[in-house]
């Protein structure tokens, strides 16, 4: 990567932060900066458990299999689709807690307690900030809470920069130790090949074509691509298996371009997202069931409902995809986009601790917030005609 242009990313997220550049260092994905934080709390603490939830994704989960940590599933709060901290439980076998901002909803409140668990324990609070970039949980101090924070580029998120991710490591880390060894590994990361690199470049382009041609020959075709390394798939076919893709990289010079590129377009893009959250709050809210803490508005990278049902739920994605509305069907199921065999990740489907998380992975319907506020109006028309 060229120092001007990661320079120039840190103090960006510096700055949007209320933090110093020296504490951001940047990766390829967010993934592999959390499987560095984790490797290095594994190899200092020894092995433990990390606390998640099943409201999430696989490739978030991965990182602390692949760390040779286990993770476990704290119930989520229907309000902020993030940990319920009045029911997180912690030990002397934690490790690490990761605070999920769902869709991109900070609740600070929630945050906090979560927070003073995890330190109660002597746990890590790691700050799983992909849906927000540049956007922090803070303390009633107005700092950080985290001990770590990561942040993704990556596809489908809030900028379309397509990969890349960055991680805020708190230099008021209780564990001086710890802290040094996690910015030692992040500092000293190897560079993208230039295999890779090329398939990164390749991405936009490929994923037209394929979009273009019939769907039997576009599986075989990004099957041959992600096989001779010339296409990078948002989820590796490993990362349903508890693996991931590549080992921890540094982005390349092209990457950190795209995202410095990207940063001083943050606010608008926000602003405008943040105006279609307005409108289908609008025209929803009191209708549909929707996260309480949603109602606060803000930019969001999806908006979340929940449908009546199952059934109903894929009767709103039906229509909406009728509609011409890409959807999308994140979180459905859970460990999206699901894994091959759940008790890899420690996760019994029917769990008796994640009745909320399950019911609401079973219901959620989120709507792009990338659209126009006339689409966004037509959308939610959809949404309500469809649950009737």
């Amino acid at each position: 990567m060229t120092s001007e242009n990661a320079a120039a990313v840190t103090r960006m997220l510096a700055e949007r932060t209320g933090t110093d550049p020296h504490d951001w260092f940047l990766v390829l994905k967010a993934r592999y900066g959390m499987q560095v934080v984790l490797e290095a709390l594994r190899d200092e603490r020894g092995p433990g458990e990390v606390v998640s939830q099943v409201f999430t994704c696989s490739t978030a989960v991965d990182p602390i299999l692949v760390a040779g940590l286990r993770p476990v599933y704290a119930e989520v709060s229907a309000a902020t689709i993030s940990i319920d901290p009045d029911l997180l439980e912690v030990g002397p076998a934690t490790r690490a807690v990761v605070l999920q901002h769902t869709f991109g909803i900070v609740d600070a409140a929630a945050a906090r307690r979560v927070q003073a668990a995890a330190q109660a324990a002597g746990a890590l609070l790691v700050e799983d900030a992909a849906h927000c970039v540049g956007r922090v949980a803070r303390g009633g101090d107005g700092m950080p809470l985290a001990d770590v924070s990561i942040h993704s580029f990556g596809v489908e998120k809030v900028l379309p920069t397509t990969f890349g991710g960055a991680v805020w490591v708190n230099p008021a880390m209780r564990d001086a130790g710890l802290r040094a060894r996690i910015v030692r590994e992040l500092a000293g990361l190897p560079p993208v090949g230039r295999r890779l690199d090329l398939a990164l470049r390749l991405y936009r382009t490929e994923l037209r074509i394929l979009s273009r041609i019939p769907d039997a020959l576009s599986v075989r075709l990004r099957e041959g691509l992600t096989r001779a390394g010339l296409f990078e798939p948002a989820i590796a076919a490993v990362e349903s298996r508890g693996g991931l893709g590549h080992p921890p990289m540094a982005p390349s010079a092209w990457t950190v371009g795209r995202m410095a590129d990207a940063l001083p377009s943050l606010d608008a893009e926000e602003s405008r997202r943040s105006a279609v959250v307005a409108e289908y709050l609008r025209v929803l809210a009191g209708a549909v069931e929707m996260p309480g803490a949603a109602l606060a508005g803000g930019p969001l990278v999806r908006f979340p409902l929940f449908a009546p049902d199952a059934d109903s739920a894929e009767r709103v994605i039906g229509a909406l995809a009728v509609a011409g509305v890409y959807v999308g069907r994140w979180y459905r199921p859970a460990l999206f986009p699901g894994v091959e065999d759940p008790a890899v990740y420690g996760y019994v489907p029917g769990d008796d601790g994640l009745t909320v998380s399950e019911d609401l992975v079973a219901r959620v319907v989120n709507l792009p917030t990338i659209v126009d506020l006339p689409t966004a109006r037509r959308a939610a028309q959809v949404v309500l005609a469809a649950i009737g």
